[in-house]
């Protein structure tokens, strides 16, 4: 079999990376001090990396974070009351293997959302599905789908997904069909899935934006007592940047 003969057989059993570094050490007479099997396992190799990073970019798109964050550009610095020891330690991601759950509450600016998606990127580059989502986009999705007709198949699937983010929760009080929603979410997620919750409003003032206090305490017990909890205090961080250019 001929070289090219070669080339395109990996192209056709969709061996895109392998293809391309064959083709380009024959181009550039690379790796000729290298026996079959070394080639044969640096190819390999090549092809591994490969999916693995078309994997990661695919999960990440599909998360739909608001911005692509970056874990080594957390600020453990500002006096915000962020501890980097216990946030490095849920970077390790480790609280999914626990199908534990994260709540970060405090005020407006102060790096919830960043802190949230840096810990969903992290787990999409763990090969982690992920999908994150603003609380009342969450909430407007899931009475779409009713109408539609597929609600119950979304449903399914969200109970699935390894890591739920949900940013800005309780922003306003929570109609009835939002309740029994996320009472159906926390429910079938719990003690299977993990949740990650940003809030502006602390945790003690939860019960009232939800409503109907039944069906308050069973989400807040099936949600809070799990949970990993990061209280953040101190200036808007935007703010901050702001008056020091």
């Amino acid at each position: 079999m001929n070289e090219q003969k070669t080339i395109e057989m990996m192209g056709q059993l969709r061996l895109k990376a392998m293809a391309e570094l064959y083709s380009r050490s024959l181009k550039e007479n690379l790796y000729r001090d290298h026996t079959a099997d070394e080639l044969l396992s640096l190819m390999l190799q090549t092809e591994w990396e490969n999916r693995q990073q078309c994997k990661i970019a695919s999960l990440t798109k599909r998360a739909a974070f608001k911005e692509l964050v970056s874990s080594q550009n957390i600020d453990y610095y500002s006096n915000r009351g962020l501890d980097k020891g216990m946030f490095e330690r849920l970077l390790g991601l480790g609280f999914i293997e626990k199908k534990e759950n994260i709540i970060i509450t405090g005020p407006t600016g102060v790096g919830k959302s960043y802190l949230a998606q840096a810990i969903g990127m992290k787990a999409c580059n763990r090969l982690y599905k992920t999908l994150f989502f603003s609380t009342s986009d969450f909430f407007d999705l899931a009475k779409l789908k009713r109408l539609e007709g597929t609600y119950l198949r979304w449903n399914r699937m969200l109970a699935k997904v390894p890591l739920l983010i949900l940013d800005d929760f309780a922003a306003t009080p929570i109609d009835a069909p939002s309740r029994q929603l996320l009472m159906e979410i926390v429910d079938k997620r719990y003690e299977k899935c993990s949740v990650i919750i940003t809030s502006q409003i602390p945790v003690a003032g939860w019960h009232e934006r939800i409503g109907e206090p039944t069906l308050a305490d069973a989400i807040l017990d099936r949600l809070v007592y799990s949970s990993h909890r990061i209280e953040l205090a101190g200036e808007s961080l935007r703010k901050m940047k702001k008056l020091s250019t």
